[in-house]
Order: structure tokens, then sequence, then C-alpha cells
């Protein structure tokens, strides 16, 4: 019998880093992955800004880059005819214009998915405590109020492990079939339109060097499609948007029509192309009703699944799953109760509704359902620092402050930093020994209570009472601190010199105080309760654990074949 804390199942970007944060949060953990080795088609690539953010805490930033497109590759977002042919129009997206960009200390990354894969996975493979198996597959599980208990089989051999688990995460993709065994409701749109991604190679270079963009659009009145940038040479992915109302169906992309589409797509009709792949797929816009039954944990395209139009997929699922490591890691340690892991429901539901329904309105903006023939998108596309940037969750893991939310005027396309509980941390730039650093590089897998250069006292509290409390860091920052400041720090965080601020691992604000309390420790102690969920169970009556299922139920999941 295989004894793990917490078991992985799917070991695309969302389960890889699964592994690789509870790792860092000291939890060992075992992610099991039914093909052989990671994706080998590229998929999604846009990786945004937060989520480089996330990548920096773990250290895996610069290696990400290295794997992906040269920074600069991608400034623009065209609009053509043809690719050889009349340009329609371009755009700088409105995430690269100077003011977005100057909230985060990192920039996004065009990293194509079976690039990025290798990477995360030579990091979580080198993170111990966790451990990966490809080959291997979920193939049924029972869950109790104590555990997961079930069946892992190597794909080569047959052979079958029986394991335990205190929790499962299941990073399955769309067609989850952990999701599916719960009887999970998926809620929304499903196959809102239809398409066909055609991976190939062609030497696109004379008709994109100057004018280097993610997406090339073709607009043609027998030919709506996308050429998506990989390499930004010869690599390439064409998207064939809505081939139903042109009459095709998936029979008819052979490799010669799939190359006959592309030359037409760049209007050069004896340009050597060569396919590689071609893949079919319905887009749907849909959000699971629960994103946690029991001790099973849905994340990325099992819990949400949506149009690429924006590129909010892969984004998404990773935010999920740094939301999710710190709970489970926090509640093994037994630094905080069970009931702690629903506020990941209670932040990660609500956010991903709201990423597909305008991942879904990028895409009826621009015609995918037939029935408008727009060419040029609505503007939030691709201009969503709001989405990217803005969520301010609402749970027993957030301690209000009495203060409003902050309320742009377009909470899509505007994010106006601030440290409201329950908002991501805002970015500064600070100093620490005569070196440039972050607000977001004081964070990683604890908790940072970060003061002015006047809150001593709250620093003294955090270290009286520290031996009862999870692992936490404080820092001093302002003018004769320990990081210097150059007065912006304060103001972006809202409060005075003798205030604090408490920022989650998953760095988001947990708690914040103006100024000074009377007793500090007995105020820091009463947050960390309120956090940790270790107060008075009537005190949590409405966040309460959500219950089992009635009797244990035994779900046999047929393996499936690789497509």
């Amino acid at each position: 019998m295989l004894d793990i804390p917490v078991l992985i199942s799917g070991g695309g970007p969302v389960g890889l880093m699964a592994s690789l944060l509870l790792s860092q949060h000291g939890v060992r953990s075992l992610l099991v992955e039914r093909h052989s080795g990671t994706a080998l088609t590229p998929k999604a690539r846009g990786i945004n800004a937060r989520t480089m953010e996330i990548f920096r805490q773990c250290g895996i930033d610069a290696a990400v880059r290295e794997a992906g497109l040269a920074e600069g590759g991608t400034g623009l977002i065209v609009w053509t005819e043809t690719l050889a042919g009349r340009e329609i129009e371009r755009r700088v997206p409105g995430r690269a214009i100077a003011r977005n960009m100057a909230v985060t200390p990192v920039k996004n990354c065009l990293c194509a998915q079976d690039d990025l894969e290798p990477v995360i996975r030579r990091f979580a493979e080198a993170a111990a405590p966790g451990m990966l198996r490809f080959n291997t597959e979920l193939t049924s599980f029972t869950q109790t109020p104590e555990g997961v208990t079930g069946t892992l089989a190597d794909r080569l051999t047959g052979e079958e492990t029986a394991f335990t688990a205190r929790y499962l995460i299941a990073a399955e993709g769309a067609q989850s079939r952990v999701r599916r065994a719960l009887g999970v409701t998926m809620e929304g749109e499903e196959k809102v339109y239809d398409s066909v991604n055609i991976l190939f190679h062609a030497d696109l270079t004379r008709w994109v060097a100057d004018r280097p963009a993610a997406l090339y659009f073709v607009e043609q009145e027998g030919l709506r499609a996308t050429f998506l940038t990989i390499n930004g040479r010869d690599r390439w992915g064409f998207l064939i948007h809505s081939p139903k109302k042109y009459g095709w169906s998936p029979q008819d992309f052979t490799a010669e029509f799939c190359a006959e589409l592309i030359r037409k797509g760049i209007g050069v009709a004896d340009l050597p192309v060569t396919v590689l792949g071609v893949s079919p797929w319905e887009a749907s816009a849909i959000v699971a009703d629960r994103y946690r039954v029991g001790n099973v944990f849905l994340a990325g395209d099992a819990a949400h699944e949506m149009p690429p139009t924006g590129g909010f997929g892969l984004n998404t699922g990773v935010q999920d799953v740094h939301n999710l490591t710190w709970k489970i890691g926090a509640v093994l340690r037994g630094d905080a109760d069970e009931a702690l892991l629903d506020s990941y429901h209670d932040e990660r539901q609500p956010f991903g509704r709201i990423v597909t329904r305008n991942s879904l309105a990028n895409a009826m903006s621009m015609g995918r359902d037939q029935r408008r023939s727009n060419v040029l998108p609505r503007r939030e596309f691709l201009n969503e620092q709001g989405l990217i940037f803005g969520a301010q969750y609402e749970s027993m893991a957030v301690v209000p402050d009495g203060t409003p939310p902050v309320m742009p005027d377009d909470p899509v396309t505007e994010y106006l930093p601030a440290a409201r509980p329950g908002s991501r941390a805002p970015h500064v730039w600070l100093t620490r020994d005569n070196a440039r650093i972050s607000t977001i590089d004081l964070f990683g897998p604890h908790f940072v209570l970060m003061t002015g250069d006047g809150g001593d006292a709250w620093r003294r509290a955090a270290s009286a009472a520290a031996p009862s409390w999870p692992a936490l860091i404080t820092h001093a920052i302002g003018a004769a601190a320990e990081i210097g400041d150059d007065g912006h720090w304060l103001a972006a965080h809202g409060i005075e010199t003798d205030g604090a601020v408490l920022v989650r691992p998953d760095g988001h604000v947990a708690w914040r105080s103006r100024s000074g309390a009377a007793d500090p420790e007995a105020a820091l102690r009463a947050v960390f309760d309120r956090l940790l969920g270790r107060m008075p169970v009537h005190a949590l009556s409405s966040q309460g654990a959500q219950a089992l299922p009635a009797g244990v139920t035994e779900t046999r999941m047929l393996a499936v074949t690789r497509p």
C-alpha cells in the first residue's frame, strides 16, 4: 500500500506546479500522469505577468524565459487579409503599455506548452519531497472523511498499486475523469464553437520580421484563421475558426488540405509547408459548481474550461494551485483547521466564473459563434489588466479591515493596486543590501508580516508567539529600516509607519492594521486564529466544511488511449 499525503492526478502545467509548490511547502506528494512524458504539441502559449510572478517566487522564471520566445518577439497583434497581403490593423496589446507594465516587476512571456512543461517537470523532480510517475494513471478511488484510497495502474506493465492519500488534486484537464466520477456539475455554455489547430513548419520570416506579433489574424470571405507564433521563424500554429461554417468536418483536414489552407492564409501558393499535427476541438465556457468535494480538489481545466481568446486557461490553473497548495500544507502541518480548505472554492470559483465569462465574450466579439461577422474584437481583448491582477478574495482566509472594495470604472481592463485584505499585495520597488527588489520578491512559501520602520512592536509580537504559528517572516520597510523605501510603500499599502500588513503565501493580503495596537501580540494571535480556522466552531457556521457524499462510493475509471 502506497501512503502519500497528497496525490496529484495529471501532469500538465497545473499538476506539475502543484507538485513543485507542495514541495516548497514541505509536503510529500505523488504526481501521476498517464502519458509517457510532457506535452508533444504547443497547446497554450501565453504566460501572463501574474503567473510569471508565481514562477519568479518559485525560482523558475529565468528557465521559463529561456525556453520561450525571446523578449520583444511578440509586441503586436496583427489583422491581415493574408500574411503576405493587405494588413487590416495592428495593435499593441493593452497589457504591454508602460502604465500597465509598471504594476509588476516582471513581463509576460510566450512559451509554448511543449517547451514549458519540461522546465516545470525538471524543477518539480528536483524539489523533494515531491515524486512524479509518468505512464501511470489513477484508475479508481474511494473517499471517506479520513482521506482517499484507490488504485494506480502502470500503463506499460499493467501492474496495479493500491494507495491511500489524505487529499487528491485532480488536474487532469477538461476531460477529467475524477470530476465526472464525483458527479460535479459544469455550469455555463458547452460547445459554443468549433476549431481546428494545425501545427506546421514553414519559414515565414519575411512576412513577420518587421512586425513581431503573438497572433496574426487572417480575415477572408472563405477563411478566418490565426497564425499562432511559437518560435517566430519556422514553427507555427494555424487555428481555423468555425470550420463547420464552411462545411468542413474534422475528417477533411488531411495534411494536404491543411497545407493548402495555410498557403491560402499566407497568400503564397507555392510556399513549402510541412504539417506536423492536426487537432480538431470545440470551445466551451463552463465552470464546476464545486471546486472541492470532500478530500478531492479540482484545479485547472478540470475546474473551468474556457475559450483560449485572452490566454487565461493555463494561467488560471497555475493560480488555482498557488492558492490551494499553501492551505493544504497548513492543514497537514497542523497549523490550520480543515475548514481552511473550503476557502479554495470560496476564492477561486467566483474568479473562475468571471474569467471564463470574459474569455467567452472575447471569442463572441470576434464572431466565433458564426452568428456575427466581426473582424476586430472588443476593446477588452488582451487588455484584461483587472482580470490578471485584480482578484479580490472574500473568505475565512481573509480578515476584513472595514475598507470598501477598490472598484475601478472597468474591473476587466483596469487594475488599481491596493493592499485591502483579499487583494494581491501591490508591487513596489525597494532596496536591500544595495540591490533593487520588489515587494513580490519578499513572498514565498510562508506568511510575511511587513511593517513600517516604526512597527517594532508588531515584529516583537510576531517573534514572541512564533512557535505557535505557521512559518512567518517579518520585514521592516522604510528609510531607516532593513529594507529601504523612498516613501511609496506606505502609501501603496495604506498604512502609517507603525502599521502592518500580513501577506499570505500566495501573495494576497490576509490582514492589515493601519497603525499600531495596544496589544499587538493578542491582535496577531486573533488574526491567525481567524485565518487558520482556530476559533470556536459556532464562529465558522457560515464557512462550515463541505460534507462528504453519503456513504463510501468507489468509482472505476476506465483507461483511455492517448489521442
